[in-house]
């Protein structure tokens, strides 16, 4: 049982000042003004100290970090995160597995989630039929051939209701018979578009599967032009126009990934309520070239490329605020109750409210991490 008082409470719908909350079991209890509500003698008591007390991040987006990757050490990448205030967290898959290695690295993440690395909540399988043409690492793409049910069929299989977001190329030949059968295993799949240059017509070809996400928005699209000098409209426009469209924001201390004014568009064009923060975070010791220097939160492939990050969420937090001047309510919403929404897992966590998860953080207005609570316990 844990009570914490005099805490700048952070709810969907604004901030509690002088709040208090009361967790019992690893379930949010009681929430109010502090010294509005009894509490009990065993409970342990923290002084927020004005501090601001929000939902726990939710990353639904990370391949590693703290020098490892998730698949190759799930308990360690999960730690490294949840010191970070990630109470939730999805390992995330690439295209350079094999399928000997997708079932390998399934089976150790799903062994971690029954024991000390509860923070995961199961999978994002950002692969394997994205557009090798964008991306990191394209050379080392496993999957550029024919979709085929023999080469797919026991990795959605073992994989199971634990894939919370399948991303996909709309592009890809027979993808949609790899959607039909991701879905008849799995209903609440979600997918997002990833790595593509699909046309908008490719994309709504497939919404009927449930496409509700652009992968990192901004980053690893194409787009086809009709001639010289023309735009072509592809998934970034895709997402931008479509309201139901979540946008997954990458917001790097450089703004390298995506430039802050159209972190701005993004932010202006969608809402504030269709925003993921993301890290995409790799475990990577490829070392930075000197035009990046200064960017200790980026990461690259062997080729020098940029290749995701190595973000933890309270930093995104932070450069989204830089970026946008959003404000720390908004930021939340961005990067713990959008999130959980986007992969229906709301019920349980991304808000502080009475019945929910106890994953708490506390945090100044800098969003530098003063306490993590997960599920119930500092």
């Amino acid at each position: 049982m844990i009570y914490i008082e005099n805490a700048n409470i952070v709810t969907e719908n604004g901030i509690l000042k002088n709040g208090a909350l009361l967790a019992e079991n690893e379930i949010i209890t009681k929430i109010g003004k502090t010294g509005t509500f009894e509490v009990p003698e065993n409970a342990k008591k923290i002084d927020a100290n004005g501090l601001y007390l929000g939902p726990g991040f939710v990353d639904i987006h990370v391949h590693g970090g703290g020098g490892y990757n998730f698949f190759d050490n799930p308990e360690k990448v999960a730690q490294h995160f949840l010191k970070h205030g990630e109470t939730t967290v999805l390992a995330t898959s690439y295209t350079t597995y094999t399928k000997a290695e997708y079932l390998a690295a399934i089976e150790k993440i799903k062994q971690a989630m029954k024991t000390n690395s509860k923070n995961i909540a199961g999978f994002y399988m950002e692969g394997p039929y994205l557009n090798p043409k964008y991306g990191a690492e394209p050379k080392m793409n496993k999957w550029r051939g024919e979709i085929k049910r023999e080469d797919y069929a026991e990795i959605v299989d073992s994989a199971g209701a634990l894939t919370k977001v399948w991303a996909v190329a709309p592009e890809r030949e027979n993808v949609l018979e790899f959607m039909e059968y991701v879905k008849s295993k799995n209903p609440n799949a979600v997918f997002a578009v990833a790595h593509s240059e699909a046309t908008p017509d490719e994309i709504d070809r497939i919404k009927k599967y449930g496409v509700k996400i652009q992968t990192h928005c901004m980053n690893a699209t194409g787009r086809v032009g009709e001639s010289k000098g023309i735009r072509g409209a592809g998934p970034d426009e895709y997402c931008l126009f479509n309201d139901d469209m979540y946008a997954e924001l990458i917001s790097d201390s450089l703004a390298i990934h995506v430039p802050a004014y159209l972190q701005k568009l993004i932010l202006k064009v969608k809402g504030i309520d269709k925003i993921l923060l993301i890290t995409d975070s790799f475990a990577t010791e490829t070392e930075m070239s000197e035009k990046y220097a200064k960017a200790k939160d980026l990461s690259f492939d062997s080729e020098g490329n940029l290749s995701g990050s190595r973000l933890t969420m309270d930093i995104v937090c932070r450069n989204f605020v830089k970026h946008t001047n959003s404000s720390i309510c908004d930021t939340f919403l961005a990067a713990s109750t959008n999130p959980a929404k986007a992969i229906c897992m709301d019920e349980e966590i991304g808000t502080v409210e009475v019945g929910k998860k106890a994953n708490l953080v506390l945090v100044d207005n800098e969003f530098n991490i003063e306490k993590v609570i997960f599920e119930g316990r500092q």
